[in-house]
């Protein structure tokens, strides 16, 4: 049964509140019918699932908590704020709601034209996705939040990727967007490095949008692969157990203990099924 909740927070996350999906290892939401359709790189959406994973999906759920690095070459379009191995059987909840109207919308509004000053922007829809303090898998004591902020008006659609407390994590982290086939994609710098989480966790710490914590990106329409300061980001092959230690070189780099025969038994027990 879902239920209705709502938790005050601060920092560059919206609102956290709204229904809570059933806790399970490798769970999704229901399917949640949109209030207005979602347009998705050309495609309009009007269902979602907000997946335990770190991930949304739109026509059916998707329960692979190993991350793959975009692009994925597909059959499915994905947005992921935060891909990898949770669960939260025990602990942690993940909320969603729809926002047509009020203070979020205003919100929602004054953050896109910020962001996007060209468009004169107007938000009609807001889907806010919350990972409350979720566990990582073997990890319970772990608490781990961010969510993904959909918004839409007009001919406009964009996401909000935004993050609170990252615990550190032993396991791979992909962050971004991929489309059916890959003809839109989007691996947000930090995934599948050495510090995605902890205390210098690169999503919780850094921006694109000059707000620590908060990522934001356009998605009715953009180019293959993206570009940071002038760079392309490449997508690094998928290894589950790879581990970049950092040789204890740059600060930023969060040292991760070297995985369990446990730990490393799970990784391929569950990439044998991908």
């Amino acid at each position: 049964m879902c239920l209705m909740k709502s938790v005050l927070f601060i920092g560059p996350l919206y609102p956290i509140s709204g229904n809570t999906t059933q806790p399970a290892l490798d769970g999704s939401s229901p399917r949640i019918a949109l209030q207005q359709p979602f347009v998705y790189f050309g495609q309009s959406y009007n269902e979602i699932y907000v997946n335990h994973n770190g991930h949304i999906t739109f026509n059916n759920p998707w329960g692979i908590h190993i991350p793959q690095s975009f692009p994925m070459y597909g059959t499915r379009d994905i947005i992921a704020p935060f891909w990898t191995i949770f669960d939260n059987r025990q602990t942690g909840l993940v909320y969603y709601k729809q926002y047509t109207r009020g203070n979020i919308l205003n919100q929602a509004t004054e953050d896109i034209n910020n962001y996007f000053p060209q468009f004169n922007f107007t938000a009609s829809w807001v889907f806010v996705a919350t990972w409350h303090e979720i566990p990582y898998l073997l990890h319970n004591n772990s608490q781990t939040t961010f969510q993904a902020v959909l918004i839409s008006g007009g001919q406009y659609s964009f996401v909000l990727m935004n993050y609170g407390n990252i615990s550190p994590n032993r396991w791979n982290v992909q962050v971004g967007y991929d489309t059916i086939n890959s003809i839109h994609y989007l691996t947000v710098p930090g995934s599948f490095s050495s510090n995605p989480s902890g205390n210098y966790s690169v999503f919780r710490r850094n921006s694109n949008v000059n707000v620590p914590g908060r990522w934001a990106f356009r998605l009715d329409h953009g180019s293959r692969g993206c570009t940071f300061n002038s760079k392309t980001s490449s997508p690094a092959p998928m290894d589950p157990l790879s581990l970049d230690l950092g040789g204890g070189v740059n600060p930023a780099v969060t040292w991760r203990p070297p995985l369990s025969e446990q730990e490393i038994g799970l990784v391929r027990q569950f990439t044998r099924g991908i």
